[in-house]
């Protein structure tokens, strides 16, 4: 009578391991599939797939939807704040985008990696690399004959150069010079827009700033690295026929943005119960900023991209002379740091532990605002958010981003 129950048993497991057999071959068939079809994000996070593999991401991904209308554009600092949004943009009107990325760790990494896995979600490929390895930017423009590059990949901040200056150095400054180096070689020559800084203005105190203005006084070693850079520039132009275009930016803010930026440490803090540090200027002077919405910012370089000129040398040789061109992208509007805050605590509905203290001497100016009369008329360059709105949608942001985060780590 044992007999029956016993090989009943057998056969159950038998039947249970063939089950289990076949769900795991199919499992790893679909598995090598989707590998050879499209990298994952882990692979493009950890280890760069088989070199045939990933070259045919980068091709694929590079191909605009209209091979005739079209821009097959290499964005460096994709997986940053702006980055992303602008690949982000490029690749829903149609361009192709390609992103490289250090994925340094300025701040948290995680939050880079999962602007990376957005940006492949929406089919943009990020290769991981730094901008100064020039056999690797060599590569991408063998494999694609890019129509654009829009440089924005930098050590951004001002205070951190105290703590870490030569990063300033070998990003702003040998990084640069190697994206244009590959440029300047490529034949044909990709048009460049690439990112500046309102901080060139430095200790000028005539408002608003204006591209005409002084900027030869720089505060921080950021600001002096970002103007020696359009120096840099005017001589790359000048030598080997690049157009150019130089974006000064006024302090960007929004949805997927650095955590070192004031709005975004002022809410992790105040929702914490944390106080948050208030910096006032002489005689307990206010301090502002022309805060810029990040979709306002993005019209603007691909305004910039769609208005550039293209290079004309060839293979380094200059042919003819090319576009050199620096614009504003601001507000126009200055708000105080102090109304920011009310602004949040309002939105928030909690109220801020200020610290007030005076502006330390580490690089920051007190006040920045961008007169965009030059790219209104040049770019059709119009900001439309004003801060209010703008800081909703980040806050809104924030808290959608950060809750999933913490149940993701549950």
């Amino acid at each position: 009578m044992d007999k029956p129950i016993h090989t009943h048993r057998f056969r159950y497991r038998c039947s249970i391991t063939k089950l289990i057999f076949c769900w795991f071959t199919i499992l790893l068939a679909l598995f090598f599939f989707f590998l050879l079809k499209t990298p994952s994000s882990n692979a493009n996070r950890r280890v760069l797939p088989s070199l045939s593999t990933w070259e045919n991401v980068v091709v694929q991904s590079a191909k605009p939807r209209d091979n005739s209308t079209g821009h097959s554009v290499l964005v460096t600092g994709a997986a940053g704040f702006v980055g992303t949004h602008v690949s982000l943009a490029l690749k829903e009107r149609g361009d192709g985008v390609v992103g490289i990325d250090n994925f340094n760790k300025y701040y948290d990494p995680s939050l880079k990696r999962r602007r990376s896995d957005l940006l492949l979600r929406n089919g943009v490929f990020v290769l991981e690399a730094d901008i100064n390895d020039s056999e690797k930017l060599a590569k991408l423009f063998r494999l694609v004959k890019f129509t654009h590059v829009v440089h924005l990949a930098a050590q951004a901040g001002v205070r951190y150069a105290l703590k870490n200056p030569a990063s300033y150095v070998h990003s702003n400054i040998a990084g640069l010079v190697n994206v244009f180096e590959v440029c300047k070689s490529a034949n044909p020559q990709p048009s460049i827009v690439w990112a500046s800084s309102s901080s060139v203005y430095g200790l000028n105190s005539k408002v608003p700033f204006s591209e005409e203005d002084r900027a030869d006084q720089p505060a921080s070693l950021y600001a002096a690295t970002k103007k020696a850079g359009e120096e840099i520039a005017h001589a790359y132009h000048h030598i080997y026929g690049l157009s150019i275009t130089g974006l000064r930016f006024f302090t960007v803010y929004g949805p997927w943005g650095r955590p070192d930026m004031v709005y975004f440490s002022f809410t992790k803090n105040m929702l914490s119960g944390k106080p948050i540090v208030v910096f006032e200027g002489p005689d307990h002077g206010s301090v502002a900023r022309d805060f810029t919405y990040i979709d306002d910012v993005v019209k603007g370089c691909l305004a910039a991209l769609d208005t550039a000129e293209k290079s004309t040398g060839s293979g380094g040789r200059v042919e003819g002379p090319a576009q050199l061109r620096v614009f504003n992208l601001g507000n126009t509007s200055p708000v105080p740091v102090s109304e920011v805050v009310s602004i949040m605590e309002r939105l928030l509905r909690v109220k801020a532990k200020k610290v007030v203290v005076p502006m330390p001497r580490n690089g920051d100016v007190l006040f920045t605002h961008a007169n965009i009369s030059l790219a209104r008329r040049e770019l059709g360059y119009m900001p439309t958010t004003d801060l209010k709105t703008g800081l909703r949608k980040f806050l809104n942001w924030y808290l959608d981003y950060y809750s999933e985060s913490k149940r993701e780590s549950v």
